[in-house]
């Protein structure tokens, strides 16, 4: 058996307990085995068997998949599917190409599930208008693949027609099915000023994925949430961490705080060092380990940042300034 099928059949079986040996094993075959990464770490004059624990692997910046061809094994196979992250006309997009597609929506619906229970459970619809637009949203793949895995009649997308949303929640309500509807933060706003607290936004789980895509100005979570609680009554507001680089997520239940599962592991750096890194720092810049990125790289240095609680759990604060706006739940 292959190092990278091991790898994915341990996926799904990782604790906190194993996940930090998984981890070192998967750095030092990327270190090896994805040329960019690699090339990095030789820049930087790191050598991999040196690294010993987490706090010394050194983290990709996230802008290298915006300029490389960022793959482990790249000879070995050839892209299936592409990812491109969100972003304005003057932004350089994000590249992330994946082995196998499947690989992307199993491993998303299996997080989901563990915190949210079985796809059978729920209708799935979504407001994510810029991202249908844009195209190859690694978000609107997720969406459809956990639609068409519910068995719902409904179908899960609207572009800009809100009366035929309203009609979809509203039978899907009838169908006694639990409702969860995923939107971008402008487009739910939009809703809200349209419908006002109107029946068919009462008694779903609403979870915004961030972002004003510079149609709106841009708000702290807390202001968000309390504008869209005034239309979708006073259940907390959910919220998704994932982003185009990632093939895993992280949510949070309506309080801001981030829960991860164990192949999804943010650690936090001092935002003027990124080499000071540390497992117990309380706030500072994401650096995010995503074990699902077995084709790709795994040791992504974001530039969000964070306030991580003893728990576990993380908040995400905002952006570093002059970095893009972008990518899901990433808010200023």
């Amino acid at each position: 058996m292959s190092f990278r099928d091991e790898h994915l059949t341990a996926l799904p079986h990782l604790t906190a307990a194993t996940a930090p040996a998984a981890v070192l094993r998967l750095f030092r075959h990327q270190a090896r085995h994805c040329p960019p990464y690699a090339a990095y770490l030789a820049a930087l004059g790191r050598d991999p068997q040196q690294v010993q624990q987490l706090t010394d692997i050194p983290f990709l910046p996230i802008e290298f998949f915006k300029t490389h061809d960022v793959r482990t094994e790249p000879g070995s196979w050839e892209p299936q599917e592409l990812f491109l992250s969100s972003g304005t006309t003057r932004q350089q997009r994000s590249h992330h190409r994946l082995r196998d597609p499947q690989l992307y929506r199993r491993n998303a619906a299996r997080i989901f599930e563990q915190y949210y229970g079985p796809l059978q459970n729920w209708t799935f619809l979504a407001l994510l208008p810029s991202y249908l637009e844009q195209g190859h949203s690694s978000l609107v793949a997720m969406v459809d693949y956990f639609a068409r895995e519910s068995g719902q009649e409904q179908p899960a997308f609207f572009l800009h027609d809100h009366a035929a949303l309203l009609q979809a929640l509203a039978a899907a309500k009838q169908a006694g099915r639990r409702v969860l509807l995923f939107g971008v933060s402008y487009a739910l706003l939009d809703l809200a000023a349209e419908y006002g607290a109107a029946p068919e936004l009462q008694n779903l789980t609403v979870l915004e994925t961030g972002g004003m895509k510079g149609r709106r100005r841009e708000m702290i979570r807390e202001e968000l949430h309390q504008e869209l609680q005034q239309a979708f009554g006073p259940a907390g507001i959910h919220s998704e961490y994932g982003m185009t680089e990632l093939l895993s997520q992280a949510y949070s239940f309506g309080d801001g705080r981030f829960h991860a599962p164990p192949q999804l592991r943010v650690l936090l750096r001092d935002p003027a060092d990124p080499f000071a890194l540390s497992e117990t720092r309380p706030d500072g810049a994401i650096n995010v380990i995503d074990l699902a990125n077995v084709d790709s790289c795994a040791f992504i240095e974001t530039k969000d940042l964070a306030r991580l609680h003893p728990d576990g759990s993380f908040e995400v604060l905002g952006r570093m300034d002059n970095s893009d706006i972008r990518g899901c739940n990433q808010m200023v």
